[in-house]
């Protein structure tokens, strides 16, 4: 194991105080959020069971970053929205592509600071 990885071994938790993995060392069995969402799952209010700390490149310099691990056996399906969520979802989605003025549906979200005026309706707008 390369010695940048075995810093971040501790599978008893003595150095983190939970069990923490290098990158690509976590035990079968353990899941982060985005894998278990891949499954269809969610954590369901189960505690964390790890920790996957690596070393993490940014625009800003390197960081530390970590990723928690739930346990799979524990995990709950994911809740699907109702018909009436997607709904209030799609008509706020659609006020954010709208026109306040014109009532034109441009595609996209119109620029904050416009305040929801397109260029059209308001030329004191700069492109």
């Amino acid at each position: 194991m390369a010695r940048y990885m075995a810093r971040y071994q501790d599978p008893d938790g003595a150095r983190y105080g939970i069990p923490t993995f290098g990158w690509h060392t976590a035990p079968a069995g353990l899941a982060t959020r985005r894998q278990l969402r891949e499954m269809g799952l969610c954590p369901g209010r189960q505690p964390i069971a790890g920790q996957v700390r690596w070393r993490g490149v940014h625009r800003r310099g390197t960081s530390e970053r970590v990723a928690y691990l739930y346990q799979i056996d524990l995990a709950r399906p994911k809740r699907t929205p109702t018909p009436a969520q997607l709904a209030a979802v799609a008509r706020a989605l659609a006020a954010r592509r709208t026109c306040r003025k014109c009532q034109t549906d441009y595609g996209h979200r119109l620029p904050e600071a416009w305040a929801g005026v397109c260029w059209l309706c308001d030329p004191s707008h700069e492109i």
